[in-house]
């Protein structure tokens, strides 16, 4: 590497050291911190390609190491790796589901490497934790709120437990759901810091146009009766059933919200009014289901098509 491209490189591992100590040592601003670990390589990637990257993902894991120990490994799978794979893929001006899926397999094998790390070496399981944390704060809530308002909530009470004891079948679930939805805001993150630099990237379409292969609502249907028909708990077909039901709701969620923001321009009416009610729908579940609904309608019989064809 010449000197400019050192020079870069130092200056990009030094942000990387402050974001990364912000996030151990400050809690409150280690929340956002978090997000922007991996845009120094994300930007150093970008402008300098990969191979002076590497160099400085290895350099970074040996200054880290040294300033925190063991803790840079994790550190450095987490986030270095995903953030070369990110700018990486920018570099090559692949399209921004590319870069998504790119970033997504790396944060997802960075999480699965740290889960198995941490019960191999530490011999800690990070869903029992889990599940223990949560059953704890469940029983604090229990009885902070007094046994009259435990018997009225005895319902809420049993469903919270059920979804903790399902945590250790779902585990792959959790690892692909927070390996893309972390994927997906760093993108977005370092889509703004890019675009500010003036560097031409591959931007997501717009939300209305985003649909799934229709094949989906077969794999939801078939989910859906293995649900009705009952699956004996412990089984792989319900380990499996139950890792594809949250995703298939998912996508099914997204395909509505999808359709939802094609039907407003399709009107021509203003886009906020699709963006509050997707934040509506989040704040009260049963639109989600709603959203959902939809979704299955619109990949099940192509209504963006059939209104297009009115035209």
């Amino acid at each position: 590497m010449d000197r400019s491209t050192l020079q870069q490189g130092a200056i990009f591992l030094t942000i990387f050291l402050v974001l990364a100590f912000l996030t151990i040592l400050v809690p409150f601003i280690g929340m956002f911190t978090l997000f922007l670990l991996p845009i120094p390589f994300v930007f150093f990637t970008y402008k300098f390609g990969l191979k002076p990257a590497i160099y400085l993902a290895l350099f970074s894991f040996f200054i880290s190491f040294l300033l925190m120990g063991p803790f840079a490994i994790p550190l450095t799978v987490s986030f270095v790796i995903g953030g070369v794979v990110i700018g990486e893929m920018y570099r090559r001006k692949k399209h921004a589901f590319a870069v998504l899926l790119g970033g997504s397999l790396s944060f997802i094998g960075a999480l699965l490497v740290n889960f198995v790390g941490s019960i191999l070496v530490l011999d800690i399981h990070p869903i029992e934790e889990l599940q223990s944390l949560l059953k704890e704060s469940v029983e604090l809530s229990e009885e902070i709120l007094g046994a009259a308002v435990a018997l009225q909530d005895a319902g809420a009470v049993e469903t919270a437990y059920e979804f903790i004891d399902q945590l250790v079948y779902i585990t792959p679930t959790l690892l692909i759901i927070l390996g893309v939805g972390y994927a997906f805001i760093v993108q977005w993150l370092a889509s703004l810091f890019l675009r500010r630099k003036k560097y031409e990237i591959e931007l997501f379409p717009p939300l209305r146009t985003w649909t799934f292969p229709k094949a989906f609502i077969w794999y939801y249907l078939i989910t859906y009766i293995f649900i009705i028909i009952g699956v004996e708990e412990g089984t792989a077909v319900y380990t499996v059933i139950a890792n594809l039901t949250p995703i298939l709701e998912i996508v099914m969620i997204i395909q509505g919200f999808a359709f939802m923001f094609f039907f407003f321009h399709y009107k021509k009416m203003h886009v906020i009014i699709p963006i509050v009610l997707m934040i509506f729908a989040f704040v009260v579940p049963i639109l989600l289901h709603i959203v959902r609904i939809l979704g299955i309608i619109d990949l099940g019989f192509d209504l963006r098509k059939r209104l297009n064809s009115k035209k």
